[in-house]
């Protein structure tokens, strides 16, 4: 980008970046607001960004971690598609095409050309993209099975839904008859387009406050700033090339495990990713567009470099992410990629290889996010439902400090689950408990944090769902530090149809039960090493049953719950003879 103008002042500067993501903040604000889905208003599963005229990230304010830099890959690919000169003021652009729009069909990316004062010349794009509940696939809720693309639900590769401020009432219509939920879709549509009228606005009142070079030459400053600190903390880092591998536990056609392999390297202040040695495309929905493979690696930087710092485009200048087309992490037309669960245990297959060179780094963090969805017709109102809760995990721990317990997944750090009063409000559902599970962290001198048990109770005939890709292999510790308890659902616990396993879908009558367990954080360090009044703390607290402080810590405690010192050491001498 070129401008007349060399340098702005650091005030004005520092002015017109807060403006920015003053106005992305708000973008955010209002899609929350006018939403129609729980997911959106209540989880925060969207990713908003406000780009320059050349498509440089210039603000953004993710709800979903991993949409981070997401909208960067789809906006390009968005704008070559439509192209710039086929734009005017008014229009928004819709796209769900999976393979540019870096996401499954039902996270639509709808983005707005914002115009000068005169309606002349481009100078940014607004960009939201948001979960929605339906866009007409083969099953309703999520999909588990499908084995191409069209099975996915109806797909926009770049159309205009607002043409020059007017919607497209035919392509409406068109979408209310292809969806289960209408009023749902359609709100969010209106909540989406709601939010990017209002980014163009503010940024149309900033460039007409300080006029297009001084904009212009303060957004090239923020950018050669982020990228100056992004290279400044990858020089802090020891160069080297570490290799990792982990496997999700099918791809929802086929049982085989499928393997996703990364090889990481630092060279001086550069970051480079290569999952070229993970699994070939599959049958099954679980490939991974490139543009989100490309969103998994800004999110392993920013976490590594600037995590404390807004975004913008400088932030991932140092990155390069390679993954051949046909491989998991490029899925190419028209494989399937509804389930996109190889891209949370990518992130943490990243940190994996990085443990190896690095310290302070994570050990595995469930690996999930155990999503639970439940939909049909509630008899109590007549009304259709559908909504869902992701559950939060035990996080690894690190060579300093435990795993925190029941946190959403780094991947979705930034989301909520869904409270239990809208739960139960808006379906047929009782939740009749929530709470950590004992044993469920990995043991270490540092332990893993605790995984989440919740208890689904339906009070009238339901569907439901879960969709979990990490229960049938462990996940990792560090320096002699234990991995975590396995992700677990249980079908109809407690009767003689109880069945525990993973990925499901089923119907189920009043009175039936759903357990949703999630994993534990991995350990750091050796067990032994942990100081036992640490122990008889986690006991205390229901953390660590008195079993496991006794047979993995090495812990003996009396019923009081006192430490018997004497047999505490002669357990521990006795692991180290």
């Amino acid at each position: 980008m070129s401008s007349a103008q060399s340098t702005v002042d650091p005030a004005t500067v520092e002015i017109i970046r807060n403006y920015l993501q003053s106005a992305a903040t708000e973008m955010q604000r209002t899609l929350v607001r006018t939403a129609y889905n729980t997911a959106i208003y209540e989880m925060l599963d969207f990713g908003i960004s406000i780009y320059d005229a050349d498509l440089n990230l210039v603000a953004d304010s993710p709800g979903l971690t991993l949409f981070l830099g997401a909208n960067d890959y789809s906006i390009k690919k968005g704008v070559e598609y439509v192209g710039e000169e086929n734009l005017a003021p008014g229009d928004i652009v819709m796209m769900n095409y999976p393979y540019w729009s870096s996401a499954h069909t039902l996270d639509p990316c709808l983005f707005s050309p914002v115009f000068d004062e005169d309606d002349d010349e481009i100078i940014g794009y607004t960009v939201v993209r948001a979960h929605w509940m339906d866009l007409g696939a083969k099953d309703a809720a999520y999909v588990h099975d499908s084995t191409e693309v069209y099975q996915e639900g109806i797909l926009f590769p770049g159309t205009k839904v607002y043409k020059q401020g007017e919607p497209d009432e035919e392509l409406l219509e068109l979408l209310r008859f292809n969806t289960r939920v209408p009023d749902k879709v359609i709100g969010d549509l209106n909540a989406q387009v709601a939010s990017l009228n209002i980014g163009g606005r503010r940024l149309r009142e900033l460039y007409g406050k300080y006029g297009y070079e001084t904009i212009e030459t303060a957004v090239d400053q923020v950018t050669i700033h982020g990228e100056r600190q992004t290279r400044e903390a990858l020089r802090e880092l020891p160069d080297g090339t570490w290799y990792a591998e982990d496997f999700v536990d099918d791809d929802g056609i086929n049982e085989e495990l499928v393997k996703v392999a990364v090889e990481v390297t630092i060279d001086g202040d550069e970051f480079r990713l290569d999952f070229s040695d993970s699994s070939d495309e599959v049958e099954g929905p679980i490939n991974v567009p490139y543009g989100e493979t490309v969103t998994m690696g800004k999110l392993c930087l920013k976490t590594l470099t600037t995590p404390h710092e807004p975004s913008n485009g400088g932030h991932y200048t140092p990155l390069s992410v390679t993954a051949p087309e046909g491989n998991l992490f490029h899925a190419t037309h028209p494989a399937p990629t509804f389930t996109l669960w190889p891209s949370m245990l990518g992130v943490e297959t990243v940190f994996k290889a990085l443990s190896k060179g690095l310290d302070g780094i994570p050990a595995h963090s469930g690996g999930d996010i155990c999503a639970f969805m439940t939909w049909g017709e509630d008899p109590s109102t007549g009304r259709s439902f559908m909504l869902g809760c992701n559950e939060g995990v035990g996080w690894g721990a690190t060579d300093e400090h435990d795993g925190a317990n029941g946190l959403m997944h780094i991947t979705e750090s930034n989301v909520r689950n869904t409270p239990i009063e809208i739960l139960e409000h808006k379906a047929p559902i009782e939740v009749e408990q929530v709470e950590l599970r004992t044993d469920s962290g990995g043991a270490g001198e540092h332990r893993g944090g605790l995984g989440i048990h919740r208890s689904y109770r339906f009070t009238a005939d339901s569907n439901a769902l879960v969709t979990v890709k990490k229960t049938k292999t462990d996940g990792w510790g560090i320096g002699g530090g234990e991995s975590g308890a396995r992700n677990e659902v249980v079908l109809r616990p407690e009767t003689e149809e109880a069945e525990s396993t993973g990925t499901c879908r089923d119907s189920f009558t009043a009175g039936e039960r759903l357990w949703n367990r999630s994993g534990g954080g991995g350990g750091h360090g050796d067990p032994h090493d942990r100081l036992p009044e640490v122990v008889r703390a986690d006991v205390i607290d229901g953390y660590v049953s008195r079993e496991a402080a006794r047979d993995t810590y090495g812990v003996v405690l009396h019923d009081d719950n006192s430490i018997d010192h004497e047999a505490t050491r002669a357990l521990r001498q006795k692991k180290i003879q």
